[in-house]
Parts: structure tokens; C-alpha cells; sequence
């Protein structure tokens, strides 16, 4: 990594960069936009922590009974002080109530440090039955390994779980999003020399007995199993009566099957091992991008809360938002008064020098190619902001540049004077620059993202190394509104045919009551 934390020496005035904000924190929009998004965060917060207590009070008895610690106490044994950071905890959310519900998908998932490393982190949750496999459980982890996979990020699983859930075992079993996409997954982070370290801390059967010895060690603790089929099974497969830790406890593969490169006596010893194998690691090439000491924003990032707006009638600047999170909040923007509705430039986060491509609210004023004055709708992608957009994209790519993209896009724009303009070809020309961009890039939804605008701002199709949501955050094809009107245009076009035709129904226009 080029990283540059000594102090560079300023030849000229770099405050023109610097990102001025025009909003007063004491005016009543911005105390009752303040009021609604926190409002928003604090039900996540309440919803995160609900989620975050697994299967219950009970499961969590039941499983320190057995005298192995949680999940989430694993990983706070195991990882630096403060420094784990939860990717999906809202994964499989409201899904699977016939069942009983998984909270998370039945799996954590994040990234920490230990010993100053950082590593992916992917632990079933024993709480949530059993730690078994649902169909979402398999999508969350084959996320957390591509994630790890993209980043060149050493990952760590700590394994305790009973397998494929049964009653779904047809959408965990065949595609390529599926269970055996993890093992493919382990081989191929292996060939690629990141390294992978599995504890199995409880249950490991079946077709999950793969997954800790496709890694590079394996460890293993006193009273967990690791095999195939359990003795149930192979009673009635092939009539053996064993014990299961005669069949795969971790006195036997440690001694005999030779499948296990540590035994420990419990979960904290376990632990400790990792951070003692981690500790010795070595360090691999160092990432091309650019680095400083990062400094802070010059303005409070909680300000956010009261700039962001959802009501197209009161649009807001995107600038106000980034200089909130640019460091010195300061901002090199590309081609300012061209194709003004989408924000493009150069800046730093953590010392991350980045390119920004984000979507402006405020209207703005253009001159078309015939000299005509117009009005350019906030949120909407022009032909001009679209060129613009891509070439940004491109050089960034040139020059190494990682992108972060901010969305609150209504999509492309769309009518007779947009289509003589070329916005089709346009539009193409972003969704190929973003889609054969090769330095990472970040996603960030704040607000809508809608239709081909969600495409071309890098949505998950588009491969960004990771996409987060604010909880104000809506996308689809289209806008529920949205959706509606065209729903109800449609239907007042066929009404008004059938009039023309004959029929004894009334003329339907547009905003009237349909039946």
C-alpha cells in the first residue's frame, strides 16, 4: 500500500477543495429530518439487538450447558477488543416464521482483527437450530467468502453446526449460490493463498465435515463431533452401533484419523490458539492505492441526519452529505458544471484517496445543445450526466482510484427530448464503464435507487466489493408511486379503448378513480 503518513508539503492554497455548508442546524426542516432518521436508526438498533439474541434465552442455556459459549461470546474471546464489525445482520429477516424464524440466517458474519490482523469472520450460531444450514444461511456465508475472496482477506470459521435443514434441503442443495458452493469456495481461497482457519467448536456432519479440512489447520475441542453420517445413520445404513466419539470425536481425529492439527480442552483455549496462530503470521504484497493519515471531516458527520431528506418536494444537496464524510472535507469535483446531476470527484476517506460518483437532489439548471434552457430534475440521470459519469469511471481506473458511489437516483430520464439526445447510449456507456471497472468499489444507498439508475450507480449486480444501506434506503424496478401511476395509465388506456370500440364505459383519465 503506498502509505503516506508523513505530512506533504503545501505548494498552493488547497482550500478552493473544501466543501462549504449552506444548512442551518437550528431551522425547523433540519430538526424534524433530524427527528425522523433517528427515530429510523434507533428501530434498527432495537431490531439489531433483538436479532442479535439468537435463538433465545433458552438455546443459550442449553448450549452453555453444554459447556460451549455462543457465537457472539466466541467471537468476543477471539478477536481484538471493539474491533469486530457485523456484516447480514438483517439476513433471512422476517423469513422462515413456519419454522420458527432465523435470526442473522443462523450464521455471524464480519470482519475483525486479531493481533492486529485483519480477518472475515463466519461462526454458526448453535443457538438457532442447531446451527443448521437454511437457504439464506448458505447465501450469507458464500457472501462472506466472497468478500474475503475479492479482498484477499484470511478468514476464520468457527464451526458449530448440524447440517443442511432438512425440511429445505431443496433450496440448500444444487446451485451455485448454494451449500456446495462453500467448498468450492475453501479450494479456491487456498489455490489463491489466503489463508483459512477452522474450529470446530460443536456439531460438524455430513456434507459440513468438508468445510474445516479444506482449510489450512483445523482445531478441534473435547466433546465435539466431525464425520459424515452420525451413529443414527450408520446404525441404519449399515447396522454399526458406535459411540459418537468413537465415530468423530476429537480424541480420534486427533490421534488416529490424523484430521485434526490441535485439540483443545474448551472454546477458550480454542480461541487462544487462533490469536497465537494468527499472531505469527507474515505480511503478503501490500494493495497499489493511496494513503495518508486520515483526518477528520471539518464538519459533524451527525449533521447528516438533518440534511437528508426523502420528500422529492424538499430535494437536498448530496454535497452536504459528502462533506460530512470526505476527510477535510474536501472535494475535487469533475466537470462541475457539466451534467450536473450527478456529483463526480476526487477526495479521501480514512486516508483512502477515492472517487465519489453520486446522485445530486437539487435541481439544476442546464443549457441543451440548441441553446434552449431547462430544468434538470434532481435524482435523474441525463445524457449528460451519464457521460460524464462514465469517463470519471474510466479515469479513475486509469489512475488506480477506488470508487465509492452514494445512490438516490429516481433512474434515467425518459421522453422524446431524452431519447433524441442519445440516452439509451449514454446509459450504456456508465453500465459498461462500471461493469469493467477493476479498482474496488464501494456502494452506499442512502435514500432511492430505482430501475436502470440502480444498475449504473453499481448495484449488487455489478460486483462492489460491499453495498450498505441507510435505513432510508428503497429499490426496486421502480418506485411504489411510481408503479402505481404507470399501473393505472395502463388500465385507463385499455378503459378508453373499449369506449372507443363500443362499450358503455366512461372515459378514464389519468388521477381518476379506477374501479
Amino acid at each position: 500500500m503506498a502509505d503516506r503518513h508523513e505530512t506533504p508539503v503545501v505548494k498552493s492554497d488547497t482550500t478552493s477543495n473544501v466543501l462549504r455548508t449552506k444548512i442551518d442546524p437550528t431551522s425547523a426542516r433540519f430538526e424534524a429530518n433530524m427527528r425522523f432518521l433517528a427515530d429510523l436508526m434507533s428501530q434498527v438498533r432495537n431490531e439489531g439487538e433483538k436479532i442479535g439474541e439468537g435463538g433465545g434465552a433458552k438455546a443459550v442455556e442449553s448450549q452453555h450447558d453444554k459447556g460451549r459459549k455462543t457465537a457472539r461470546e466466541r467471537i468476543d474471546l477471539l478477536v481484538d477488543a471493539g474491533s469486530f464489525f457485523e456484516l447480514g445482520l438483517f439476513a433471512a429477516h422476517g423469513m422462515y416464521e413456519e419454522w420458527g424464524g432465523a435470526p442473522a440466517a443462523g450464521v455471524i458474519t464480519g470482519l475483525a482483527r486479531i493481533e492486529t490482523r485483519l480477518v472475515m469472520i463466519i461462526a454458526n450460531d448453535a443457538t438457532v437450530k442447531a446451527g443448521a444450514f437454511f437457504p439464506m444461511t448458505s447465501k450469507k456465508v458464500i457472501r462472506a467468502q466472497n468478500i474475503a475472496l475479492e479482498n484477499r482477506i484470511p478468514t476464520i470459521y468457527l464451526v458449530d453446526s448440524a447440517g443442511v435443514f432438512l425440511p429445505l434441503q431443496e433450496d440448500v442443495f444444487p446451485d451455485t449460490d448454494d451449500f456446495g458452493r462453500v467448498f468450492r469456495n475453501n479450494a479456491v481461497m487456498s489455490a489463491m493463498g489466503i489463508p483459512q482457519i477452522a474450529a470446530i467448536m460443536g456439531m460438524c456432519v455430513a456434507g459440513g465435515g468438508y468445510l474445516p479440512v479444506m482449510c489450512d489447520h483445523v482445531l478441534m475441542t473435547d466433546g465435539s463431533g466431525l464425520f459424515l453420517a452420525g451413529p443414527a445413520l450408520v446404525q441404519a445404513a449399515i447396522g454399526q452401533k458406535v459411540s459418537a466419539e468413537e465415530l468423530g470425536g476429537a480424541a480420534m481425529h486427533s490421534a488416529i484419523s490424523g484430521t485434526v492439527d490441535f485439540r483443545e480442552p474448551n472454546d477458550e483455549a480454542c480461541l487462544a490458539r487462533i490469536r497465537s496462530i494468527i499472531e505469527k503470521w507474515g505480511y503478503r504484497r501490500q494493495s497499489p492505492w493511496d494513503r495518508r493519515k486520515p483526518v477528520d471531516p471539518l464538519l459533524p458527520a451527525e449533521e447528516m441526519y438533518g440534511i437528508y431528506d426523502s420528500s422529492p418536494a424538499r430535494p437536498y444537496d448530496m454535497k452536504e452529505i459528502l462533506a460530512r464524510v470526505l476527510d477535510g472535507s474536501q472535494f475535487d469535483e469533475y466537470k462541475a458544471e457539466y451534467g450536473k446531476t450527478l456529483v463526480c470527484g476526487y477526495g479521501r476517506i480514512g486516508g483512502f484517496a477515492v472517487g465519489i460518483v453520486a446522485n445530486q437532489k437539487l435541481h439544476a439548471q442546464a443549457i441543451d445543445h440548441e441553446g434552449h434552457k431547462r430544468v434538470e430534475f434532481g435524482g435523474v440521470i441525463y445524457t449528460e450526466s451519464a457521460e460524464k459519469a462514465a469517463r470519471f469511471i474510466m479515469d479513475c481506473n486509469q489512475n488506480l482510484i477506488p470508487l465509492i458511489f452514494f445512490h438516490d437516483v429516481n433512474g434515467f430520464m425518459v421522453g422524446r427530448d431524452a431519447e433524441w439526445s442519445g440516452i439509451i447510449k449514454a446509459g450504456a456507456k456508465m453500465v459498461n464503464a462500471v461493469s469493467n471497472s477493476v479498482v474496488p468499489k464501494i456502494t452506499v444507498i442512502v435514500g432511492g435507487s430505482f430501475g436502470a439508475g440502480h444498475y449504473a450507480m453499481c448495484g449488487k449486480a455489478y460486483d462492489p466489493r460491499f453495498l450498505f444501506a441507510w435505513p432510508t434506503a428503497r429499490y426496486a424496478v421502480m418506485s411504489g408511486d411510481a408503479a402505481a401511476d404507470t399501473l393505472v395509465e395502463i388500465r385507463a388506456t385499455r378503459i378508453n379503448q373499449a369506449h372507443l370500440r363500443g362499450a358503455d364505459r366512461p372515459t378514464i383519465r389519468r388521477g381518476s378513480p379506477v374501479d
